[in-house]
């Protein structure tokens, strides 16, 4: 499934957000927006534009408990800003990492949620 993977791969990019952000403070480097900042944010948000179609397709179609597509959007919107800000070590850290737990807790979630529907599903096909 699409969706899983992607959703795998979003989770991935949080946790090279986190550590880029602690390298460049650390190394206090400051990146060149149009060739390093700009094509990574470019590539990061076409995932996530096809990532919040999947997503929202997903919970028309299952309702899961508990997940609304407001959570998806916010996912999206701070992913995007995080992404790019992930390369200044101007960036609030506490504001930084508030984002990055918020939407790796709701990316988790949906992965759960993504992981216990194939499981249910399987089950189904081995009863029959």
């Amino acid at each position: 499934m699409q969706l899983v993977e992607l959703t795998t791969y979003l989770i991935a990019q949080c946790e090279d957000a986190q550590n880029r952000f602690f390298h460049m403070r650390e190394f206090d480097l400051k990146p060149d927006f149009f060739t390093e900042v700009k094509p990574y944010a470019d590539t990061v948000h076409e995932q996530l534009k096809l990532w919040r179609q999947l997503a929202k397709e997903w919970r028309a179609s299952y309702q899961p408990k508990y997940m609304h597509n407001q959570q998806i959007d916010q996912v999206v919107e701070a992913m995007e800003q995080f992404t790019v800000q992930s390369f200044y070590k101007e960036t609030s850290k506490k504001r930084f990492l508030q984002s990055i737990h918020s939407v790796h807790y709701t990316l988790s979630t949906i992965l759960r949620y993504l992981e216990e529907g194939e499981a249910y599903e399987q089950q189904k096909d081995d009863d029959f």
